[in-house]
């Protein structure tokens, strides 16, 4: 398995934005990306690009949930 790490800011983007598919989440970050402030869309860019470099089952297997919820 390609193992990412993702930071807590990166974890709850995934949380608010996830999706049934890889594919589905990144197109509805990507269309969310010019209504972002600059800091948020370095932080989506940068969540797309390791979501993306994940096959479906990895990204199926991703523990996603919001940090308050840890």
């Amino acid at each position: 398995m390609n193992m990412i790490r993702l930071t807590v800011e990166e974890t709850n983007l995934l949380s608010i934005y996830t999706g049934s598919s890889k594919r589905g989440l990144i197109e509805t970050i990507s269309a969310e990306l010019p209504f972002m402030d600059a800091d948020m869309r370095e932080l989506a860019t940068r969540t797309i690009t390791k979501i993306d470099a994940l096959t479906e089952s990895e990204y199926a297997e991703l523990p996603v949930y919001a940090a308050d919820e840890v």
